[in-house]
């Protein structure tokens, strides 16, 4: 496709004196640049996902851990309430031991000191162990209040969003909440014509009402994702192949939602997918139009459990 491209630009270029060889130079240089912003974001998004897995392990792994630190508190009361009845015992048996003056008892209340003062030692070690157990265990408290709280919101997120949008049921639009986060999906047919990347009139008001909502949630990122069927491009102009298109079409509905001052542009994400993440099968014409789609994901901010996570120890 692309010697395709460059074979003709060159024929343009020599069948007009109007054409400069800049001016081809140039082209090549925007498509090679376009291509290698495809591969970035392509790139990026993989780093996203590697970024959900692991986040999403070491959730797991916190409730794990969880347990196992009640566990280990629950066993260092049970020894220190033993080791208190031990001392309580030695404590009654030294006072006897002093009482009696006979010089063969003096060695066994010598070797009652030393045991005392071991004892004491280790009394205080278990205390700070429990205070440190005590410690963790009121952050990890706290790291399961914020995460639900996250989820709370996020509920709250797609509910608003779902009111928002109320208007658009039955237009290919849809809204759900998973893995604790939430999911816009707008097939084709509300926002673009075939092999275009122009949004119409009707989808540019759902996805207007979709900033607005996230105008009012300043900390939410948003990945907007484009998607295909695997039916090839079959265009001309700028566009390569579907994942240019998916690409494309992503980077439009990014362009709406920055009309929006009061949404963040650093929380801003455009990806193209291609025809690489369906949703139902090619093999009949209501699942390809089903993967034709855009899907606009939010995402909670996770810096704050991130810190949480670090001070568990």
């Amino acid at each position: 496709m692309i010697k395709r491209i460059s074979l003709g630009l060159l024929i343009l270029a020599l069948s007009t004196s109007c054409v400069s060889k800049k001016i081809y130079n140039d082209l090549e240089s925007k498509y090679a640049d376009l291509k290698k912003e495809n591969k970035s974001i392509s790139e990026e998004n993989e780093e996203l996902k590697k970024a959900k897995s692991q986040l999403e392990l070491d959730q797991a792994a916190t409730k794990k851990e969880l347990e196992k630190v009640k566990a280990e508190r629950d066993k260092v009361q049970a020894d220190y309430a033993a080791l208190n009845k031990k001392m309580d015992v030695l404590k009654d048996s030294y006072a006897a031991l002093e009482k009696n003056s006979d010089e063969s008892l003096k060695a066994n209340m010598a070797k009652n000191r030393q045991l005392l003062e071991q004892l004491a030692a280790k009394e205080k070690a278990l205390a700070l162990e429990q205070e440190k157990l005590d410690k963790n265990a009121k952050r990890l408290q706290e790291l399961e209040d914020l995460i639900a709280a996250k989820e709370a919101s996020m509920r709250k997120l797609k509910e608003t969003l779902s009111k928002a949008l109320n208007g658009f049921e039955g237009k290919g639009l849809t809204v759900e909440q998973k893995n604790g986060k939430v999911y816009v999906s707008m097939e084709n047919k509300l926002l673009f014509n075939s092999g275009s990347w122009a949004v119409g009139s009707e989808g540019k008001k759902a996805v207007v009402e979709v900033g607005k909502v996230l105008g009012d949630n300043p900390d939410i990122s948003v990945l907007i994702e484009g998607h295909t069927d695997d039916v090839p491009y079959g265009g001309s102009g700028p566009i390569a192949d579907n994942w240019d298109l998916s690409t494309k079409r992503a980077t439009a509905i990014v362009g709406i939602l920055s009309e929006n001052k009061a949404i963040n542009k650093r929380n801003l994400t455009a990806a193209g997918r291609g025809e690489f993440s369906p949703l139902a099968s090619n093999a009949t014409p209501e699942g390809k139009a089903k993967n034709r789609r855009i899907e606009i994901i939010l995402t909670p901010r996770l810096d704050e459990i991130a810190e949480m996570l670090k001070e568990i120890n």
